[in-house]
């Protein structure tokens, strides 16, 4: 299965996961319980008996440990050991919030000529294998409508997570949401928007903890899985319209060293761009993915990338 197609099905599970995992009881917090959801059964910290004077304080203790910090260094050491190795590839192959990032990007590509309203220069007309990208008026409404989708669809999303799914959903169909409910999902959906339509690739960059830290962990590894330049072949890139650069979802330049591609998400979309334009040339690509002790040597500066923009 081709890798674009492969992550097109990991990221669609896990959005369908995030969306219905509140109503299917698999994780929520319940704040009218006072405690988690996990699994279909009460997740606390198995306080209550010390409370009330039937646990000693060294059985409160152990339950805070068991109940509390394993399950989170749990879930934090799997994230830092994949991106110590992989870099931040819960984000290019999971993450609701990408899935998100990429449907506005192709939506807006079509719409304005741009991945982002930011982007100083058009996107290029072309896809990698020279078949043109459809720009039509309707675009824009698209657009739109998605934006307004997807920050509605992450509101309701966020509250099932905090309040009973069921009566979320009741409050909805039959539009008599309670006060606080009503202002929640009014004040979520218009930072959604915005933050969709204005700041999201910021957002993914400087603004999420569960990818900064991905970043961090990364950048400490030298010998990560990294996207790298073969400069053998840099010169391969004089002909082409620069179509790594191009196709990064998060405006990155694929090219540079490792330091600089501080945000990358592993998505592979620059990889599978070098690879069409090249093939179409009879050529290898010279844009790669590395690890180890080759990941190590190419991290260094090198000012050979004749085709950037």
């Amino acid at each position: 299965m081709p890798r674009q197609r492969l992550r097109l099905w990991t990221r669609g599970a896990f959005f369908a996961l995030f969306v219905l995992a509140p109503p299917l009881d698999l994780l929520r917090l319940d704040l009218t319980l006072g405690h988690f959801i996990l699994f279909g059964h009460p997740w606390t910290l198995g306080l209550d008996p010390f409370l009330v004077g039937a646990a000693s304080p060294l059985a409160a203790a152990w339950n805070l440990v068991i109940r509390g910090f394993l399950p989170i260094a749990l879930v934090a050491g799997v994230l830092a050991w994949a991106a110590w190795r992989y870099g931040r590839v819960y984000c290019g192959w999971l993450c609701p919030h990408f899935s998100v990032v990429e449907s506005i990007n192709g939506l807006m590509r079509r719409a304005v000529g741009r991945l982002s309203l930011w982007d100083r220069e058009p996107a290029a007309p072309l896809r990698p294998d020279g078949s043109p990208y459809p720009r039509r008026g309707v675009y824009r409404w698209l657009t739109a409508l998605a934006v307004l989708g997807f920050a509605l669809l992450w509101s309701v999303t966020l509250l099932t997570y905090l309040l009973p799914p069921a009566e979320v959903y009741r409050n909805l169909v039959t539009l008599s949401p309670t006060r606080n409910q009503a202002l929640f999902l009014s004040v979520a959906t218009v930072l959604f928007c915005l933050e969709f339509l204005l700041a999201r690739h910021l957002f993914c960059r400087y603004g999420c903890a569960v990818g900064l830290f991905q970043s961090f962990v990364w950048i400490a590894n030298p010998d990560a899985r990294a996207v790298t330049l073969d400069r053998n072949r840099a010169h391969q890139c004089v002909d082409c319209f620069a179509a790594c650069d191009d196709v990064c979802p998060m405006r990155l330049k694929p090219r540079v060293i490792k330091r600089r591609m501080f945000a990358c998400t592993q998505c592979a979309q620059c990889l599978d761009a070098c690879q069409q334009v090249q093939a179409g040339r009879h050529r290898p690509p010279p844009l790669e993915w590395v690890e180890g002790d080759t990941a190590r040597t190419a991290d260094k500066p090198a000012r050979l990338f004749a085709g950037e923009r």
